[in-house]
């Protein structure tokens, strides 16, 4: 989606992680490994953005992973899951930057689990704009040995370290 705003526009970005690996998404624009995600459209919440956007850049469905939850009535609101992270960053279009909630998400695969366990889910976009296809399910050693930003990387292994399946 092109930006919303002239000078910010609000994102999200999805870390998924499924048997101890973590999901990076090769950037059409800056040819970087990334997460997956992009911009939060008018019309969503940052949840419903970030189920939209892993559906249409790498066709999964995912379960966002959050903090415990508090319980108790709730009057007009609806509770929204926090992201796990937010960073504020330039873009590639001089004077205009984003706000980025980033969050961690395992797949939420129909898959039995003899499968589950063999197989990592495959992934393809959805959405015709979204142009690469190429993805990596990358494992910590991967990612500490990848040319990746900084941020990706420190997102990435806090993803892992967080979801990690014994």
């Amino acid at each position: 989606m092109p930006h919303i705003h002239g000078k910010i526009d609000f994102t999200i970005e999805v870390f998924i992680v499924h048997n101890n690996r973590v999901l990076l998404r090769m950037h059409d624009k800056y040819k970087k490994w990334m997460s997956v995600g992009g911009h939060i459209e008018p019309n969503e919440d940052p949840v419903e953005a970030a189920h939209r956007e892993v559906k249409e850049e790498v066709g999964l469905d995912i379960e966002l992973v959050g903090n415990p939850e508090i319980k108790g009535p709730l009057d007009h609101s609806k509770e929204l899951i926090p992201p796990v992270a937010l960073n504020r960053h330039p873009t590639n279009v001089p004077g205009h930057e984003h706000v980025t909630l980033v969050y961690f998400a395992r797949v939420n695969s129909r898959m039995n689990l003899n499968e589950q366990a063999r197989a990592m889910p495959a992934v393809k976009a959805t959405y015709h704009g979204d142009k690469s296809e190429e993805c990596k399910w990358c494992t910590r050693e991967d990612i500490e040995r990848m040319e990746l930003w900084p941020n990706i990387r420190k997102y990435a292994l806090a993803a892992l370290d967080r979801l990690k399946e014994s």
